[in-house]
C-alpha cells in the first residue's frame, strides 16, 4: 500500500467530501486596460497575463510578458495564488498565478474564499483544475464564439481532502512533472543539435566559390511566380477544396489541421491557382514573412493558393534545388527587403528579384540528393522525438487523472 493509500484510508474512512466551485471560490472576469491610455502601459509593475504566457512559460506563473501601471487596475490586483481559467475563446487552459496580478478577458479568476484558505493547497487546486479544463469543454454555450456556460461552471465540484493528502498528491505530481520536463529538455537539445548541424552543412553546400561553374539568375527568370487568389474569407467552407493560406506554412513545413483548415466549394474557374506537387509556397506577410516556406507534397492536393501566399514553380531548374536554396538564403534577403508597418510583407517583385546561383544540372541533383537525405533524417527526428514526448505526456495525464479521482 502506498503512502497516499494509507493517508486516504486513515483520513477519509467515510469517503471524500466535495464542494461546488461557487462555494469555495470568488470568481471575477479578467480585463484589458484601455490601450488608448498610454500611461497604463508604461513603467508597469502589475503583471497582465495572456494565453501566450501559459504557452511560453507553463502553468505556474510569477512573471508576465506584459505589465501595466497601478492606474490601469480596477481597484486592487487579483490576489496571489489565484487560478486563471480560460472560459472564452481558447477553452481548456489554466494557470496558478503566485503573485498579485490581472489577466485579459479570456480568463476567469478563481480566488479561494477566506474560510477555505487553510483547507486547500494552491498547487493541489492547480492540478485539480486539469479536470475543470475538461469539464469546461463539455459546458459550452451555443453560438459562433466559444464560451463556457458560467452557471454550469459554478457547479463544478472540488474534493475537500485533508491537507496532508493534498500535499502528498502534489509531491507525487511534482516529481512526475519534473521527469517529463527533463525528458523534454533532453530530446529538445538533441533535436536542436541535429537541426543546427543540418543548417551548417546546407550552408556549406550552397556556398559557391570562384572556381565553381555557375551563373546568377533572378528567381523570376528561372521560375514562374504566382500570388494567390483574393478569396472572400466570409465565404470559406467547411468542406470542398482545401485552401493554402499563410498560416498553413510553419517554419519550413506545411501544416494542416482541422483547427485551421479552410475550404472553397470548388476549383471551377480557378484552375490557375491549383498547386502541383513540389511547388514551393512562401508566406508574404505577417511575423514569419521570409521564414515560412514549404514544398507541396502530393498527399495535400488538391490545394488552392490564397492571396498573400506566393507559389514558385521552376521552369528550367531542379525545383528542389530552388527550395533548398530559398530555405538557406531567403530569410536574410527578406530581412533587407520586407516593408515595415503593422504587418511586414514582401512583394512579388521582391521575390522575383531574389538572386539564385545556377550550377550544372548534375551539381543541382547532387546537392538535392544530399540535402533531401539530411532533411529526411531531421524530419524523422522532428516526428519521432515529439511523438516520444507526447507519449510520455499522455502517460503523465493518465497518472494525474488516476491520482485525482476519488471514490
Amino acid at each position: 500500500m502506498s503512502r497516499l493509500d494509507e493517508l486516504i484510508q486513515e483520513k477519509c474512512p467515510d469517503g471524500v467530501e466535495y464542494k461546488i466551485l461557487s462555494e469555495v471560490f470568488y470568481t471575477r472576469n479578467g480585463y484589458t486596460p484601455s490601450k488608448k491610455e498610454k500611461n497604463y502601459w508604461k513603467n508597469g509593475t502589475i503583471p497582465w497575463f495572456r494565453m501566450e504566457d501559459i504557452r511560453e512559460n507553463g502553468g505556474i506563473l510569477d512573471k508576465a510578458t506584459q505589465y501595466v501601471s497601478q492606474e490601469a487596475v480596477k481597484g486592487s490586483p487579483f490576489p496571489a495564488n489565484s487560478i486563471i481559467v480560460a472560459t472564452s475563446a481558447t477553452i481548456g487552459e489554466h494557470a496558478l498565478i503566485t503573485v498579485p496580478s490581472i489577466a485579459n478577458q479570456r480568463f476567469t479568476y478563481l480566488m479561494v474564499k477566506e474560510q477555505y484558505k487553510d483547507d486547500y493547497d494552491p498547487k493541489f487546486l492547480y492540478y485539480y483544475c486539469f479536470k475543470l479544463d475538461e469539464y469546461c469543454k463539455e459546458c459550452l454555450n451555443q453560438g459562433n464564439f466559444a464560451s463556457v456556460d458560467m452557471k454550469k461552471f459554478a457547479k463544478f465540484q472540488f474534493p475537500r481532502l485533508p491537507i496532508e493528502i493534498q500535499r502528498e498528491i502534489v509531491r507525487m505530481l511534482d516529481s512526475y512533472t519534473e521527469s517529463v520536463v527533463e525528458l523534454q529538455r533532453q530530446l529538445t537539445v538533441e533535436l536542436t543539435a541535429r537541426k543546427t548541424q543540418y543548417s551548417h552543412y546546407r550552408d556549406k553546400m550552397l556556398t559557391f566559390g570562384d572556381d565553381d561553374k555557375f551563373k546568377w539568375e533572378n528567381l523570376g527568370d528561372v521560375c514562374d511566380i504566382l500570388t494567390g487568389y483574393p478569396f472572400d474569407s466570409s465565404q470559406f467552407q467547411v468542406s470542398g477544396v482545401r485552401l493554402m493560406r499563410g498560416m498553413n506554412i510553419k517554419r519550413g513545413n506545411l501544416f494542416f489541421s482541422e483547427e485551421i483548415n479552410r475550404y472553397w466549394n470548388s476549383a471551377d474557374g480557378l484552375e490557375k491557382y491549383l498547386l502541383k506537387e513540389n511547388d514551393i509556397v512562401i508566406a508574404m506577410d505577417g511575423s514569419l514573412v521570409g521564414k515560412s516556406f514549404g514544398i507541396v507534397q502530393a498527399e495535400y492536393l488538391p490545394l488552392l493558393l490564397v492571396q498573400r501566399v506566393a507559389r514558385i514553380r521552376s521552369k528550367q531548374v531542379n525545383n528542389r534545388y530552388i527550395y533548398h536554396y530559398i530555405a538557406c538564403r531567403f530569410p536574410s534577403y527578406v530581412e533587407k527587403k520586407k516593408t515595415g508597418g503593422a504587418i511586414p510583407h514582401v512583394s512579388q517583385k521582391d521575390i522575383a528579384s531574389f538572386r539564385v546561383p545556377i550550377p550544372s544540372a548534375d551539381v543541382q541533383n547532387r546537392i538535392v540528393n544530399v540535402l533531401d537525405n539530411f532533411e529526411k533524417i531531421c524530419s524523422d527526428l522532428n516526428i519521432g522525438l515529439p511523438a516520444e514526448i507526447e507519449a510520455r505526456q499522455k502517460q503523465y495525464e493518465y497518472y494525474r487523472d488516476k491520482l485525482l479521482t476519488f471514490a
